[in-house]
């Protein structure tokens, strides 16, 4: 080998060094900041007619395991999925009340419904005492101000899932535009023979926020672009200068709904509803929640609501009865009979708050019953034995069952149904619905701490696989120090050869 090539050679190993101590000191320095993936300079041995002669430092490289990555997004996406659902649903649960248990009274909607029943008992005991006539009406503002805190509830969720759709729709349009800034950037940097791996540490953090609202799978192409294909195949288009997403806002009512004939609005992809075809992610659940959870929940306490009122209704009283004084009639579907929002807006009677001895003489008379006059007998039993044997129990009359709450043809646009079937006692149907309500916002508490703790694992392997070891970095530290040092011997060496030559010939 010739000095000149071995002066050479030691000065691209010189060069080289600079840059891969370059690189180690910002992985250092970086080790903390999320999103960021470890970097390495590798070099490449140049030749030329079979002679070495130096080595080339190419650009910096991640190191990313992309199943990972890719796994780890989807892990996200059912993450915020989860959170999101918790979110919204755990206020529903509260405005539920506390349910009794264990011997300890409760005052949700199944335990008020005990109490109203027990209100009745006493009265039926002694139909004549005034306080027992009052604690009927008491026990039945209970129960109506109870079903109102759940539809109120149920209500504001809704609209929060609505809004929350806009934030959701806003986010991915601001990651899509942000990805294919990125893109371009990195094609420009490719194009040039420039390190791009800086900028493929912002997308992918860009593209990370975007899982999240919607669970997507990137595709990473060879000229540095990246293809988003959502869950179902829609391919996201990215413009950096153009939303791909729209949603219009709008108030949620008990009776609005999406679909044909609704009134809510759809997430639009270049003008079409993709309503439907959104899966993953928290615009995914949102939009369920809005479209399906929520309104399923709406109509199991309206005909929780509607139940209780129908039915003493059916016995001659009317103890409750909707903003316009009407009562559900049981025997139409939930969309038209009356169902709908019932449960918000539910109140006593005002006539029997006026004069709570109606609650002992009735309000109107049905086949087999007439109200007991004001001048009846103050020990009237006929229609307090009524409804505790009917209008709380299994049976309309003698002999003929009630027949099941209505569990099908629910939502305002009678398209859901519900898992409440084969119950026929009012306390059954009540306390079902605190039940099932509860179980909506456990499983979602369940959901999200298994994705809490799968995603955590999948950061772990991530991290070691493509983070930053701080120790690893500093044992590099000291290896290029070595080679530097050895390079600049070689120098040193080669300087002194020269030297020594020159000075031979002088």
């Amino acid at each position: 080998m010739s000095l000149d090539i071995a002066l050479t050679s030691a000065q691209s190993g010189l060069g080289l060094v600079n840059r891969q101590l370059s690189t180690t000191s910002q992985n250092v320095a970086n080790a903390g900041t999320a999103g960021y993936t470890r970097k390495t300079v590798e070099g490449r041995a140049l030749t030329a007619e079979g002679m070495s002669f130096g080595v080339r430092g190419l650009q910096a490289q991640r190191d990313v395991d992309a199943a990972l990555q890719a796994q780890l997004e989807n892990t996200r996406a059912a993450r915020a999925a989860a959170a999101a659902r918790e979110a919204i649903l755990r206020p529903v649960e509260a405005a539920h009340g506390t349910p009794g248990g264990d011997g300890t009274g409760g005052n949700s909607i199944g335990d008020l419904t005990a109490s109203l029943h027990a209100a009745f008992v006493a009265l039926r005991a002694d139909p004549s005492d005034p306080p027992r006539q009052n604690a009927v009406v008491a026990a039945a503002a209970d129960i109506a101000a109870r079903f109102n805190a759940v539809g109120d509830a149920i209500g504001a969720a809704r609209q929060q899932a609505q809004d929350a759709m806009g934030a959701d729709v806003a986010t991915l349009n601001r990651g899509l535009r942000e990805v294919a800034s990125l893109s371009r950037d990195i094609q420009s940097l490719k194009a040039r023979g420039l390190s791009t791996a800086a900028m493929e540490d912002r997308r992918d953090v860009a593209i990370g926020a975007i899982s999240e609202v919607l669970e997507v799978k990137a595709i990473r192409r060879e000229d540095g672009s990246v293809l988003l294909v959502a869950r179902g195949g829609t391919i996201l288009p990215q413009d950096p200068n153009r939303d791909a997403f729209s949603l219009a806002g709008a108030t949620v009512a008990p009776d609005t709904f999406h679909g044909p004939g609704g009134t809510l609005p759809g997430v639009l992809l270049g003008g079409v509803d993709v309503t439907a075809r959104l899966v993953g992610g928290t615009l995914a659940e949102h939009i369920g929640l809005r479209d399906r959870v929520l309104p399923r929940q709406q109509a199991e306490a309206d005909v929780a609501a509607a139940s209780v009122a129908a039915r003493l209704d059916a016995q001659g009283l009317r103890l409750f009865v909707d903003g316009s004084g009407v009562v559900p009639d049981p025997t139409l579907p939930y969309a038209t009979g009356g169902f709908i929002g019932f449960a918000g807006n539910m109140a006593v009677n005002a006539a029997v708050r006026a004069t709570p001895a109606l609650a002992r003489d009735g309000t109107h008379a049905v086949v087999g019953f007439t109200p007991n006059p004001a001048t009846g007998p103050a020990a009237f039993p006929t229609l307090l034995a009524a409804i505790d044997s009917f209008a709380f129990g299994v049976e309309q009359s003698t002999g003929v069952p009630h027949p099941g709450f209505a569990n099908t043809g629910l939502g305002p646009d009678g398209t859901l149904s519900s898992a409440l079937s084969g119950l026929r006692r009012l306390e059954d149907q009540t306390a079902a619905v605190v039940a099932t309500h509860g179980a909506d916002r456990a499983g979602a508490t369940a959901a999200l701490a298994t994705a809490t703790s799968l995603q955590s694992l999948l950061e772990t392997r991530m991290n070691e696989r493509s983070g930053v070891d701080v120790d690893e970095e500093m044992a590099t530290l000291v290896s290029l120090q070595t080679a530097y040092a050895a390079n600049a011997r070689i120098i040193s060496a080669v300087q002194t050869m020269y030297d020594t030559l020159l000075s031979s010939v002088r």
